[in-house]
């Protein structure tokens, strides 16, 4: 496959894109397939089937398009499943994730629906998103009235990467997150369960609440988040793939790995944007290369995913909850920008933002759902209003 061997900043490049994406966000899914009701042998095959799938179809499709294709999961995504209600059914999960990767699927095939994707409104959706993750960074400061060393040491890690070395700072923070439970001997013996990747299948179980209220809100956020801004990574570096393309080739991974808890396989944005510049390969011609290299070490994490996931499971329950708070500040600014970046459309962003992060639940439907009805029911009273206006 290789003419000859990748230089060695195409292996860093890879290995760094890798372990960030992994390392940045692996304590929130891992806390959101608790929430849906997976046991540990189920998670553990959550995050095994994700790492196959960003890995198998990232390759794939890095060789056959002659591009460097980075997958990964969607983190805002996982942060939407960790805020709905504990004491789901996994099975009805599983439903939820197959309808999510089927709207992904149908949305590649017509390409009407798809330029009808690329309309929606940025600022509703990315509303949504920001009101999705402000209880998960809000949670991080309220613990520390009870474990203030904690969250000292997290942030200070964070905004000192931050400024110093910003690519490295979630991972950085992982490790000190880490490090300071090890340090007290707070962390718990691992729990029982396999250490090399195992795929543990559930029969799905369709719910029309689950469908509105998980599914749709996955799909959108997974789009709005993951697939158009990874899009965009690419075009930048100098690539034009065809988007129906990869929204079928990542909405048939998650059909195929949704079965085995896999939430969500999309386009990568931060990681992406390490493996497609000039310093991961200067022959853009041979930059597939990286994509190939980074599915690889996907491969290598889908082996071990079960004995990671025992790790995390064994950290204090505020440990987890304190790194995924850190973990989304970044995305939570981003949402914020684009929500406000349309001066005509702030009143509907900021109604959305306010009614998905207030928790708001009704008829079994969680706050993710209502934000969008609120949303997308201001920014149409404001046109009818504009519409009697001009009449």
């Amino acid at each position: 496959m290789f003419r000859s061997l990748p230089p060695f900043h195409a292996w860093s490049s890879a290995i760094i894109a890798a372990l960030i994406g992994f390392g940045a966000s692996i304590a929130l899914v891992v806390q959101a397939m608790r929430t849906l009701g997976a046991s540990v042998e189920q998670t553990g095959s959550a995050v095994t089937a994700i790492c196959l799938g960003i890995a198998i179809v990232g390759a794939a499709l890095s060789i056959r398009l002659r591009m460097p294709i980075v997958l990964a999961w969607s983190t805002p995504g996982a942060a939407l499943l960790a805020a709905t209600s504990s004491g789901q059914h996994w099975s009805v999960a599983i439903g939820a994730f197959l309808v999510s990767g089927l709207l992904m699927v149908c949305l590649g095939t017509v390409p009407a629906l798809g330029r009808m994707a690329e309309r929606i409104p940025a600022s509703v959706a990315s509303a949504m998103l920001a009101g999705v993750l402000l209880p998960f960074c809000l949670r991080l400061f309220k613990i520390g009235g009870t474990d203030p060393l904690l969250v000292t040491v997290i942030v200070v890690v964070y905004l000192a990467a931050r400024q110093r070395i910003p690519l490295y700072a979630l991972l950085l923070v992982l490790i000190a997150g880490a490090l300071l439970p090890a340090v007290r001997g707070d962390i718990a013996p691992l729990p029982a369960g396999a250490t090399f990747g195992t795929l543990s299948p559930t029969i799905p179980h369709f719910d029309i609440r689950a469908t509105i209220g998980i599914a749709i809100p996955l799909f959108l956020v997974t789009l709005v988040s993951q697939n158009l801004p990874g899009l965009v990574v690419l075009r930048t570096a100098g690539f034009r793939p065809k988007l129906g393309l990869l929204l079928v080739a990542t909405g048939l991974a998650s059909l195929v790995g949704a079965p085995f808890g896999a939430y969500s396989i999309n386009l990568a944005a931060i990681t992406a944007a390490i493996c497609t510049s000039e310093e991961a390969h200067p022959d853009r011609s041979r930059r597939w290369t990286v994509g190939v290299l980074y599915g690889g070490c996907y491969l290598v994490l889908a082996l071990f995913a079960p004995l990671l996931v025992r790790f995390f499971l064994a950290l204090p329950h505020d440990v987890i909850a304190a790194l995924t708070g850190v973990a989304l500040i970044p995305a939570l600014v981003g949402a914020l920008e684009t929500a406000l970046a349309a001066k005509d459309e702030r009143d509907a962003a900021v109604v959305t933002f306010l009614a998905t992060g207030s928790g708001l639940a009704l008829f079994g439907l969680g706050s993710a759902f209502w934000g969008l009805v609120c949303g997308f029911a201001a920014l149409a009273a404001k046109a009818i209003l504009r519409r009697d206006a001009k009449a």
